[in-house]
């Protein structure tokens, strides 16, 4: 473990999952926190409709980009974290943290973009904090938003579900989200067409939970991207994943972009999308059902379960396979 924190322990990746475990777990560690999930669901704390709740950070760069901004992120953040572990989001809850020097018409637009969004999402703010720091002691606004929900009755979502043969589904294209917010704080010229795909998910992932059934496990694969959010889920539920390469849906110019830079869009950061794990039968009926919506019109079965270990696989499109790994190094820090 290295000795100070360095911009790779925040990009989600293998170098976060050691922060959690050997710092935050260790010490705050507890049977609701060890679950490690987005968002927990305490049972014990209510009557009838189990509270769900989940909290986020963003300190995106640049805070406006193509297809959202800050404010936007984080509401739909939160409300998609809660929406994939099967709640109804209710509630938010948003910290302020300004940089002295920061324009009131920029905190202004975020702050109507997020009540924009969190009316998009059939949530309310309810309570907030604000705190100022020095100019050059931040940069411009970071974010917390914390998410109340509730459990919807006979939805049961969890690595312990997950069982060989099931199928892998994606709704969407990959890497939108990263791809646009680095290339824009970069000022790099390229991908001028790029937008990212922030939106709230949780209308669309409750259509699906009423309407498929043999639902085993949901997730939005942010920080660290698709392959980081498979090989966690592997590792949970100690099987074997096999995505095949020509299933998986890319946009083409996040593909030729991340081509000219090197990155591989299985790790680049989402905001839009959902993976699903469902029983193979229901494969079928979910990606027709995903497609009916604008949010899901390019779904994707992905790939499929098996027996094994924790491992993921790439099956490519020349035939060959490869082992995909947390994210480990790539320099993608302030995506979200």
């Amino acid at each position: 473990m290295s000795d100070i924190i360095i911009l790779s322990h925040g990009d989600g990746g293998i170098l976060t999952h050691n922060l959690v475990k050997d710092i935050f777990l260790k010490y705050f560690k507890n049977e609701y926190l060890n679950k490690l999930t987005d968002s927990v669901c305490l049972n014990s704390f209510s009557e009838g409709e189990g509270i769900v709740v989940s909290t986020d950070s963003f300190v995106v760069s640049p805070i406006f980009f193509p297809g959202g901004d800050i404010g936007k992120l984080a509401v739909c953040g939160t409300v998609n974290d809660l929406a994939v572990s099967g709640a109804r989001p209710r509630f938010l809850t948003v910290g302020f943290i300004l940089e002295e020097g920061l324009l009131i018409s920029e905190l202004e637009e975020v702050v109507v973009s997020m009540a924009r969004t969190a009316e998009e999402a059939g949530v309310l703010i309810v309570a907030g904090d604000t705190k100022v720091v020095e100019k050059g002691h931040g940069d411009k606004i970071f974010i917390n938003t914390t998410g109340i929900g509730t459990a919807v009755e006979g939805v049961t979502l969890g690595y312990e579900a997950v069982k060989p043969g099931d199928k892998i589904v994606i709704n969407g294209t990959l890497g939108d989200h990263g791809l646009t917010v680095l290339t824009r704080r970069q000022e790099l010229g390229l991908g001028e067409g790029l937008l990212s795909d922030c939106a709230p998910l949780n209308c669309i992932i409750q259509k699906v939970l009423k309407e498929i059934t043999g639902i085993k496990i949901m997730r939005d694969p942010t920080r660290g991207g698709l392959a980081t959010t498979l090989k966690e889920i592997a590792e949970f539920s100690c099987l074997d994943f096999t995505i095949f390469e020509e299933q998986v849906p890319v946009n083409e110019e996040v593909r030729s972009t991340a081509e000219m830079l090197g990155l591989d869009p299985l790790y680049l950061a989402n905001e839009g999308k959902f993976i699903t794990i469902v029983e193979a039968g229901q494969a079928d009926n979910l990606v027709q059902l995903l497609r009916e919506d604008p949010l899901g019109k390019e779904a994707q079965i992905i790939g499929e379960v098996g027996e094994g270990s924790g491992k993921v696989y790439l099956k490519t499109f020349f035939g060959g396979t490869k082992y995909l790994h947390y994210l480990a190094g790539i320099p993608l820090p302030r995506i979200c």
